[in-house]
């Protein structure tokens, strides 16, 4: 008997002539647009920006489908009488506007949330401050490989909404998971994945507890038959083992566990009843730096029970890595050029630095996210031969690393630069054979780019013009 979808079913029954609001048109809210006119729901759309920033897609929708749509800063004073509310995760579920109607019996809800509620599917999402989109790739490369028939999305991948009719009991939905698409959710994937916490996005979020409680959502509505993968290492997720309702499994790289998957002396290894078993030695792993074992680590404790182990080792000894993540760009006179621009943190870019041997030029700086700059000092001062600054957080850099050169006393080579161009001219000036020239700009990117990808890309664009 073929599966019939019959939450989908009804959902798709109720849509008809119901009031419906789209937050946000980008890329998870645009097929949406298709979606709601083929259900015959009354559809307005808001966006903040001015009509001239709008993906030309979504205007020619709008016009196709005649929907109603209020752009600019001031639009949502324009959401008032909705019965369903889709938000994108740019637009906080916390704004006033949004809050109020809720009051009036509004329901609102995300494209990625609708998922979790919709696909029969066991769904396994991963969120965390650095390396989700590497582990979430990893994840969905090894079940891929096992032969599920397997669906890859969230903040990663195409927007999913519009293929569960298409998602089977039987297949896999892999949801890289950011704390905006997480805050306000009251439903969690059956398996989760938080790699680490630090602070992030404290432009946006009120404070350091929002980010985390946002996270949290990824278990929180667990019931005894889900699983949490929890980083043993980061302090923070450690203690969110004791808010588990089902099964937790740790991994590590600095405590040898006795139930878990490490990273020991260069080994990942299987930890269960006090007994050791080899899986990979990182020799063998593409992938470069610490933080990636701790990812690889990651994959293989959440798949556990879905794949055998001789399918994950096989995927992620050949895993190449995902663009923008200490992608090698190009080697120039002996000099290798590495596009890290993920590293939209100081603990990113820390992790980028820890995994070269080699003396780093390093180019750094970008838009200010609030975050503090001080640990980076040490690693830079650790592992850097020349810095270079450009963007907001240029002078943030700059004063924790001479605070600390002073402190240390020590001395770096430091240029500050107008523009991206400028720096890859610089770099390629001061960079000596032998040495690593790292993008890893420890900082976001909307200074300049829209976002860390646009900015990866004119990097690559201009060591390729060398």
């Amino acid at each position: 008997m073929s599966y019939k979808n019959e939450r989908l079913e009804e959902f798709n029954n109720y849509l008809k002539n119901r009031k419906v609001a789209i937050i946000g048109l980008g890329v998870s809210n645009i097929p949406l647009l298709d979606y709601m006119n083929e259900k015959e729901a009354r559809v307005t759309v808001f966006d903040d920006r001015t009509i001239d920033k709008i993906p030309m897609e979504a205007l020619e929708k709008i016009r196709k489908y005649e929907i109603n749509s209020y752009f600019g800063e001031e639009s949502l004073k324009n959401l008032k009488g909705f019965d369903i509310i889709f938000r994108s995760p740019s637009c906080m579920p916390n704004r006033e506007e949004l809050q109020e109607e809720v009051k009036r019996g509004a329901v609102l809800t995300s494209e990625i949330e609708m998922v979790l509620q919709m696909s029969p599917s066991t769904i396994i999402g991963v969120t965390g401050s650095d390396g989700k989109t590497t582990t979430t790739t990893l994840i969905y490369e090894i079940i891929k490989a096992k032969g599920y028939k397997c669906f890859l999305g969230g903040n990663i991948g195409t927007p999913l909404f519009t293929k569960i009719k298409e998602m089977m009991p039987e297949d896999i939905v892999v949801l890289e998971m950011s704390s905006f698409q997480l805050m306000g959710m009251e439903i969690s994937p059956q398996i989760s994945v938080i790699t680490n916490i630090s602070p992030n996005h404290l432009n946006i979020h009120k404070d350091y507890e929002e980010y985390i409680d946002a996270k949290k959502n990824i278990f929180k509505y667990q019931d005894d038959n889900g699983v949490i993968v929890l980083n043993y290492d980061n302090e923070i997720t450690r203690k969110l083992a004791n808010e588990a309702n089902g099964k937790v499994r740790f991994f590590s790289s600095k405590e040898k566990l006795s139930d878990g998957i490490i990273l020991d002396d260069g080994i990942i290894k299987e930890c269960k009843d006090k007994v050791r078993r080899h899986i990979l030695d990182t020799k063998n792993i593409k992938l470069r730096g610490n933080h990636n074992y701790e990812n690889a680590c990651a994959a293989i404790a959440t798949t556990e029970g879905l794949v055998d182990i001789d399918t994950q080792i096989d995927v992620i000894s050949n895993f190449e890595g995902v663009e923008h993540r200490l992608e090698l760009v190009k080697e120039i006179d002996g000099v290798k050029w590495y596009n890290d621009s993920i590293g939209t943190s100081p603990t990113r870019t820390m992790a980028g630095l820890h995994s070269f041997d080699e003396d780093i030029v390093l180019i750094a700086g970008g838009y200010d996210k609030h975050l503090d700059y001080k640990p980076l000092a040490k690693p830079i001062l650790e592992k850097v031969k020349t810095l270079i600054l450009m963007g907001q957080t240029a002078d943030k850099i700059f004063y924790a690393v001479k605070e600390e050169a002073e402190i240390q006393n020590k001395q770096i080579e430091t240029y500050v630069c107008d523009s991206l161009e400028d720096t890859v001219k610089m770099a390629h000036k001061v960079a000596k054979q032998g040495q690593i020239v790292l993008f890893s700009p420890a900082s976001a990117s909307f200074d300049l780019f829209k976002n860390f990808a646009e900015r990866g890309k004119k990097f690559k664009e201009l060591v390729n013009r060398i």
